[in-house]
């Protein structure tokens, strides 16, 4: 698998722009990143953590492009309930528009982009390329056909209409664009003419398969069979998928929205990634720039407990059973995260021959695969409780509930890495999340065992209140760090303590004084001791943590003021990452971040009855 000194490298045609302009298209096996410029910048395939064959995004080969010609600007929004993402361009002669989305039913061999252009007023010149460059772009185009003819010998509207090819081990296959040219090994390109109320369709499919069917009818035209099917099964199935949110709700668009993306990052196989992409730096120059393409145990527990609050039990369902089935294979030795199927999360390695997203350096795989982390247990066991309380908990869940009670019981006292992912330590978040994963699932358990449980967790709480409860009252991060962190308005949350209890109120009013910036919540303070916002961004799924703590002690006026500014931190196409740059107004980190959108989703839901009164 060698590079073509040779071809043409599309990512100084297609450069980065700033994450808040990238929309998102997933079916729930992969996702790709979709650009202003209507370029399809990043897309792994054939699943998540496969590599990337389109790596514009962060400085490798690879892209797939409709892009107007001349001078224009964007827009674009998504159909409702759906990941169907509608790109818009105003240009000098007219406005047109691109349809795009990953076509479901999804394969998980085999990924499928839909594209419709479509010219609502006046005329349109667009240019289309496509450069599928496997293995983070080390691969070349090469076997091309068109109509089954070799390349060299296919000319530009050859009546079979269909190019293949090969890029290392996928092969590929693209419908629409039968004039397309390549010069060189460079990408096959095209320019398409259009007047109003015309459209064109393309239809590019991704596989580690060969091909099992022909496409027998002609693709691209007005009336091309092939495409009006594929669509009218991707809208059916995006139905399907996502519900409403819950009645009463609050932002229902942005609720909506939310349901959609978790849905998208969800894999058949149940594992839902935390992220469409990698390597997106958090802060510049600063090394922080991570994988997170894989299911953490902790993200689906945080998903499965927000689509619960909005009647969404399909993906609560999904949720239960993939941790569950992680608890009964791996029982105390289980890990913070996995492949969206179950498998392990490779080793942490650098992709030395990529330029990577600017401010950052490329990473593929994660070390969070050999850390231990404590408050997954008690996330499960919540998530658990969860379902037990819609009767959804089977008996695989209620074995898993054993396991990780057992897991806790064992091995509770052990220095872990934490929510944060850090330096491993007695943290207080993981030990207390353990309590309330302990009570709220001993609450549907019977009584012998339900005793035994809401024992271990009175234990585990005398033990975190010996050494990291704080002199002024509130938690304490460890028993050797006194600062506070906004991950400690969780335990009140989720059912360790009262909300009213003189320990959950003085870490609310800790986090209010300490890591509040114009309403923007921050993770803990700089270790340096330096002002808020100097080391990184404000945390998005802080600020409707704190937004529900507020909630849960009778302030609905500020929890709404936190809430409406959480959600107020997205991108244009309304994705959120995990931090916000609130100087800048920038988005960092990877996109889009799975837990920010259930926090946004879980509050939606908890603080419309005070918004909606009877």
């Amino acid at each position: 698998m060698s590079a073509d000194p040779g071809r043409i490298d599309l990512s100084g045609q297609f450069p980065p722009h700033v994450l808040r302009d990238y929309a998102f298209l997933g079916d729930g096996e992969r996702g790709a990143v979709v650009g202003p410029d209507g370029d399809l910048a990043w897309m792994c395939a054939p699943s998540w953590d496969s590599d990337a064959v389109f790596a514009t995004l962060i400085g490798g080969a690879g892209c797939y492009a409709v892009t107007p010609v001349g001078r224009y600007s964007w827009g674009g929004h998504y159909d409702r309930r759906s990941l169907i993402w509608n790109g818009r361009w105003v240009t000098t002669d007219g406005i047109v528009e691109c349809r795009d989305a990953l076509a479901l039913p999804a394969d998980p061999h085999t990924a499928v982009i839909l594209r419709r252009i479509r010219v609502l007023s006046g005329s349109a010149q667009l240019r289309v390329v496509l450069d599928v460059r496997a293995g983070y772009g080390l691969a070349d185009m090469d076997e091309l056909t068109l109509g089954g003819e070799p390349a060299g010998r296919a000319g530009a509207g050859h009546a079979g209409g269909v190019w293949t090819g090969r890029s290392g081990p996928l092969r590929w296959r693209w419908s629409g664009a039968a004039q397309a040219t390549r010069a060189g090994a460079g990408p096959l390109a095209m320019t398409l003419k259009l007047a109003a109320g015309e459209q064109h369709d393309l239809l590019l499919e991704i596989s580690d398969r060969p091909f099992a069917r022909s496409l027998d009818r002609p693709f691209g035209q007005p009336s091309a069979g092939g495409a009006d099917g594929r669509w009218r099964a991707t809208e059916a199935g995006w139905r399907d998928a996502v519900g409403a949110p819950a009645p009463g709700a609050l932002a229902v668009r942005d609720s909506e929205q939310a349901l959609a993306v978790l849905t998208g990052l969800t894999s058949g196989a149940g594992g839902m990634a935390a992220a469409a992409t990698m390597s997106l730096p958090e802060r510049a120059r600063a090394g922080r720039n991570y994988d997170y393409r894989y299911a953490w145990i902790r993200d689906q527990c945080y998903a499965g407990r927000a689509v619960a609050a909005h009647g969404q039990f399909r993906l609560l369902d999904t949720s239960v059973d993939f941790v569950a089935q992680r608890l009964l294979a791996d029982g105390p030795t289980m890990r913070p995260a996995y492949t969206t199927r179950g498998g392990p999360v490779p080793d942490e390695r650098a992709l030395p021959h990529l330029a990577g997203y600017p401010g950052g350096a490329d990473k593929a795989g994660n070390r969070a695969n050999g850390q231990f982390q404590l408050d997954a247990f008690g996330e499960a066991l919540e998530l658990f409780a969860v379902a037990a309380g819609h009767d959804r908990l089977d008996a695989d869940g209620w074995r898993a509930a054993e396991t990780a009670v057992d897991a806790i019981r064992r091995r509770g006292g052990e220095p872990d890495a934490g929510i944060w992912e850090i330096a491993p330590e007695r943290w207080a978040h993981s030990q207390l999340t353990c309590v309330g994963g302990l009570r709220t699932i001993a609450a549907h358990a019977p009584a012998r065992q339900a005793a035994r449980w809401n024992a271990l967790a009175e234990a585990v709480l005398a033990d975190v209140c010996a050494d990291c409860l704080h002199p002024d009252g509130r938690w304490q991060r460890s028993p050797g760090d006194p600062r506070i962190d906004a991950a400690l308005l969780l335990p009140a949350l989720r059912g360790a303590l009262p909300a009213d209890d003189p320990r959950s109120r003085a870490t609310v009013a800790a986090v209010e004084a300490e890591l509040v910036r114009d309403d923007y919540v921050y993770r803990f303070p700089p270790d340096g001791g330096g002002p808020l916002g100097d080391e990184e961004g404000a945390f998005l799924l802080c600020g409707f943590l704190l937004a529900l703590a507020r909630h849960a002690q009778g302030d609905h006026i500020g929890a709404r003021a936190l809430f409406e500014r959480g959600r107020a931190s997205c991108g244009s196409p309304g994705l959120f990452a995990e931090e916000f740059d609130v100087d800048q107004r920038q988005l960092r980190g990877n996109l889009p971040q799975a837990f920010v959108h259930a926090l946004l989703l879980e509050s939606a839901a908890v603080l419309a009855p005070a918004e909606n009164p009877g």
